[in-house]
Parts: structure tokens; C-alpha cells; sequence
């Protein structure tokens, strides 16, 4: 271990210590993330600049960074399944009419998310037509060759060209206990749909047998409470991920990539932005003051776009809508647990849509055609179902509607430079669009608490 490298990790120690000294204070969540955010796009940007893409210390020195970030980020994937499974069965568990109630949320949130999906798919054509992009002169070297390779073999198997009903067919849960591990993309579906039946059974024990129905309700309370505890001990830790999921970001960023493909960087980062504003104007229209909701929401974007991965955000997802936006237990777990397997407003949406519009021209498709506009639209809606909430998904996505489209995927490949920086911003807007999906249908059910919605001190998500 040489003396640079030394140095950097005794500087990244004192850093950290420094977040640690905030834990005394009465700083909300939003302002230890913040300044977890800036201290590692600092820092970041000091190793770039000191040593630059590629140095060995450089890549040495984030590796022992990405022990914090990396690790923050698995102990979030450790309390998924058991938040997910435990948060619907006792949501379930407390409906007086579990079936109807259970239904409304499923087609007012799906619903939301499948809409929002089809309108992204709407944007990505608008932004690609009006920056001019296209798959012509993209230059494929070594790493885009590799990655081509990769997606050939490795996601093509992964695909196992299923049909959409053997794509819905796959979500039904044949054992729960495998997918409580996570074994396939569409595994937080199958628990979600394993525990929403496990709660309705409860309901009818409770309804038959008093006694042993109570007991079990009894259970299912105190082992969601006992998991609430562990997920809030993790959420003391998000400071410390976003710090150091932020300097791996910032160093490892390759600015003469960036420039090379600034203008599909730059399109993407519009499209995005149209969409945020198009989730405003949604929770407008359903009562909800969006720069309320994205003041209370901000830290669990501001991990979803450091970590890129909309299944890791699920824990502060759920936080955010059920403490910090009034939304109940059973909506805000189903909408954040299937926004990350269906409609992805940004990896399933924007992104495989713009991919088909760049090539579109050079398979003599006229990319604004209004019949392959809408049928551009409707695949990418139907093949959202399903797309992993981890990094890869909107690769998934591109390979699910390019060949439906009769385009080659190659194109898929050959923005590999700058993935990392686009996938952050759509992973905050798969986040958002899961997050908005729960607070609309809150308040189009009439179950929004309305005090918690409006109160503006409620800034820390872990208070207990």
C-alpha cells in the first residue's frame, strides 16, 4: 500500500467522521444526505483531478471506498424481501375488505405507473427527434464489442424469448421461499403476491377461529415491527452510502466519453426532466403540492440516483410515502414493490424508446410516423412488466422492445461510456414514479393522512 493511496483512504476516513459528528446534531435526514452528497462529488472530483481516469491508485483507492458505498447498498438489498413480505402481509393483514380494497390499489397504482411509462415512451420520441440523434457514426471499440458480446450470450439467455403471457405466467409465485431469496428478476412480485394471499388467509382465520385468527394478526404486528427497527438501523447509514457512492461516481467519470456522447447524455437528462415535471402535474391534479412532495421525498432520490437501483430504494421508498407523505402501509409497500418490476418510468420507458428512435432511420422506418409512434409506445408499455429494479434493467428493457421492433441491439452496446451517468437519473425517476403511483392512489382512495401529508417538520425519516 503505497503513501497516495494512504493518504486518500486517511482523508476518506476523516470525512466520514466528520458526517458521523452530524449524528449529534438535530439535522434532518435531507441535510446530512446533502452533505454527504457534496463531500463525495469534492472529493471525487479532487482524486479525478489529481490522478485521472484509470490511475491504479485511483481505482486501488475507490475500491476500498466502495466497502462504505457497496456495503450500504447490500445491507439495503438484505432487508428488502423481508420488508416487502412482512409490510403486505400486515397491510392485508389490517383491511376489513382485503379483496376489494386490495384491487382498487392495484389497478389505481399499475395503473399510474403503466400510464406515466407509455407517456415517457411519448417524451423519448419528442427529445430524440428534437435533438437530432441518431445511430449513425457511433463508433464501436473494444468495450463496446465486449459489452455487445455480453448482451448476446448473457441477456439473450436471460430473455428466453417469453411471450407476454409467459412474461405474467412468471410472476405468479410457484415457491415462495426461492423467491424470497430474490431468484429471478420478477421475485418481489411473487412475494408481494405470496404475502397479499398469506394476509387474506389471515383475515378468514380471524373470521372463523377468533382466538388462533388473533394471535396470528398478534405475530404478523410484532414481527413488522421488529423489521421497521432493522430498517431504520440501516437508514442511519445513508449518509455514509451517498458520500461514498458519490465519489465512486465523480472519480471513475471519463470526461472525454462524455463529451463524445454528450448528445444523447444530454437528451436523456431533458427527457427526464419533462418527466419529473409531468409527475408534478399529476400530483397537482390529485390535490398533492408537488414541491411539498419533492422536498419530502428528496433523500430517497437523491440514493436512488448515487446507488442506481430502484430495488435498494424500496426500504427508504416505503419510509418516505408511509411517514413523510400520509400514505398507508398496504399502498405505499404495493406501489413501491411493483414500481420496480413495472413501469419504470425512466430504464423501461425513456430509455429503450429513445434507443428505437435513433435507429429507426437507418432500418428505413420513419421515426415520426404516428401509426409506429403509438405501436413504439404500446410495446414499451406492455414490456415494462417485469424489467428488473437493478442495474441492467434498462438494458433488459432495450432487448425486449428493439427486436420487437425488428431492430438490431446492437445499439444497446455502443453507449457504455456513459451509462453509469445516464442510469442515475433514470433510476431517481423510476423512484419518483413509484413514489407518485403510491400518493396518487392515497389520495384517490380518500386514505392520505392528510396532518403527516402537510406538516412541514418532518424531515427525518428516523426518528424511532
Amino acid at each position: 500500500m503505497n503513501f497516495a493511496l494512504i493518504l486518500n483512504l486517511l482523508v476518506f476516513v476523516a470525512l466520514i467522521v466528520l458526517l458521523a459528528y452530524t449524528q449529534k446534531t438535530t439535522w434532518t435526514l435531507s441535510k446530512k444526505v446533502l452533505l454527504g452528497l457534496v463531500l463525495g462529488v469534492v472529493f471525487g472530483l479532487a482524486l479525478q483531478w489529481i490522478y485521472g481516469s484509470g490511475h491504479p491508485v485511483l481505482a486501488e483507492s475507490v475500491s476500498w471506498v466502495n466497502i462504505v458505498g457497496n456495503g450500504y447498498v447490500k445491507l439495503l438489498q438484505m432487508i428488502v424481501m423481508p420488508l416487502v413480505f412482512i409490510s403486505i402481509l400486515s397491510a392485508i393483514a389490517k383491511l376489513h375488505t382485503a379483496a376489494s380494497s386490495l384491487g382498487k390499489i392495484s389497478v389505481l397504482s399499475i395503473g399510474t405507473l403503466l400510464i406515466t411509462t407509455f407517456i415517457a415512451a411519448l417524451v423519448a420520441v419528442f427529445v430524440t427527434r428534437l435533438f437530432g440523434l441518431t445511430a449513425d457514426g457511433l463508433v464501436q471499440g473494444a468495450a463496446e464489442t465486449a459489452r455487445l458480446n455480453l448482451i448476446q450470450t448473457d441477456y439473450t439467455t436471460k430473455l428466453s424469448d417469453l411471450t407476454v403471457p409467459q412474461l405474467i405466467l412468471s410472476l405468479i409465485p410457484t415457491n415462495p421461499f426461492a423467491d424470497l431469496t430474490g431468484a429471478k428478476p420478477t421475485s418481489i412480485i411473487s412475494v408481494v403476491i405470496f404475502s397479499s394471499f398469506l394476509g387474506i388467509a389471515a383475515l378468514r382465520l380471524a373470521k372463523d377461529d377468533s382466538k388462533k385468527g388473533q394471535a396470528v394478526l398478534f405475530a404478523i404486528e410484532t414481527a413488522q415491527s421488529w423489521v421497521m427497527k432493522l430498517v431504520r438501523l440501516v437508514m442511519l447509514l445513508t449518509p455514509y452510502g451517498v458520500f461514498a457512492l458519490m465519489i465512486k461516481v465523480v472519480a471513475n467519470s471519463n470526461i472525454t466519453d462524455i463529451l463524445k456522447l454528450g448528445g444523447f447524455l444530454v437528451a436523456s437528462y431533458v427527457g427526464i426532466a419533462i418527466m419529473f415535471a409531468i409527475h408534478a402535474g399529476i400530483l397537482t391534479v390529485s390535490g398533492v403540492n408537488p414541491v411539498k412532495f419533492f422536498k419530502k421525498v428528496w433523500p430517497v432520490l437523491t440514493f436512488a440516483f448515487t446507488s442506481r437501483s430502484s430495488a435498494a430504494s424500496i426500504p427508504l421508498n416505503i419510509e418516505a410515502q408511509t411517514r413523510r407523505l400520509g400514505v398507508p402501509d398496504s399502498i405505499a409497500t404495493f406501489s413501491a414493490s411493483f414500481g420496480t418490476t413495472i413501469g419504470q418510468n425512466g430504464c423501461a420507458g425513456l430509455y429503450p424508446a429513445m434507443l428505437a428512435v435513433m435507429v429507426a432511420p437507418t432500418m428505413g422506418v420513419n421515426p415520426l410516423d404516428p401509426m409506429w409512434i403509438l405501436t413504439l409506445a404500446c410495446i414499451v408499455t406492455i414490456s415494462s412488466i417485469g424489467v428488473a429494479g437493478v442495474g441492467g434493467g434498462a438494458t433488459f428493457a432495450a432487448l425486449i422492445v428493439l427486436p420487437a421492433l425488428g431492430f438490431p441491439i446492437t445499439l444497446a452496446a455502443l453507449l457504455i461510456s456513459i451509462e453509469p451517468l445516464i442510469d442515475m437519473g433514470r433510476t431517481a425517476l423510476n423512484v419518483n414514479g413509484s413514489m407518485m403511483a403510491g400518493t396518487v392512489t392515497s389520495q384517490l382512495m380518500g386514505q392520505t393522512d392528510q396532518k403527516v401529508l402537510n406538516q412541514t417538520d418532518d424531515d427525518e425519516l428516523v426518528n424511532t
